[in-house]
């Protein structure tokens, strides 16, 4: 079974896509995926621009949540909070209470708090670090990696879907980003202009 890692910041709605697509893929090939936080607020610290349109700090809060989550309850408790987010926000575009979503999923609604204080900012920054040094500050969410059979660990940006593939489309999307990604000197591809997501 092939270790796939995906960090991902909660807010972006390609990314929830992205996400959703990993997720067929682990029912379609032979790979289990490990979830991690990742910050575009921390990607995006000291631009002149503020490619987010966030000048309030806004996306702090969900990254500050979900990493706590992952340092305290475990992976399995970060896919299924990113679950109910994702499916209220980028699905049904709500905006749930943080404490009605972890009671939802059976987490302790006071982790709610870790959204406004920057008690727990280090874990974020670890967090993150950990994704984009693998490519570089150049790229966004979603930064995915896998480890080959001969224990090479290739790593992308993306990619950035607008609708999610299932089943075997999954599979063979799967196969032909490790292909192109694990080619020595790839760089960049780029399709057409995005649509919006549906995820």
């Amino acid at each position: 079974m092939a270790a796939v890692d995906c960090w991902f910041d909660p807010s972006c709605p390609y990314t929830w896509v992205t996400a959703r697509w990993l997720q067929e893929v682990e029912r379609v090939r032979d790979v289990q995926v490990r979830w991690h936080v990742m910050s575009l607020a921390v990607l995006n610290e000291g631009r002149e621009d503020d490619p987010e349109g966030d000048p309030e700090g806004w996306l702090w809060q969900p990254v500050r949540v979900f990493t706590l989550v992952q340092e305290e309850h475990g992976q399995a408790a970060l896919l299924a909070l990113y679950r109910a987010y994702g499916e209220a926000v980028h699905g049904r575009g709500e905006w749930p209470d943080t404490r009605d979503l972890l009671r939802a999923v059976g987490l302790p609604e006071q982790l709610a708090d870790a959204a406004h204080t920057s008690a727990h900012d280090e874990l974020v920054r670890a967090s993150h670090q950990a994704g984009i040094e693998l490519l570089g500050t150049h790229v966004g969410t979603p930064v995915v990696a896998v480890v080959s059979g001969t224990g090479t660990r290739t790593a992308w940006f993306g990619p950035v879907l607008s609708r999610v593939p299932a089943g075997e489309e999954a599979g063979r999307l799967w196969d032909g980003v490790t292909l192109v990604a694990g080619a020595a000197g790839f760089h960049e591809l780029k399709g057409r202009p995005p649509e919006a997501p549906r995820g």
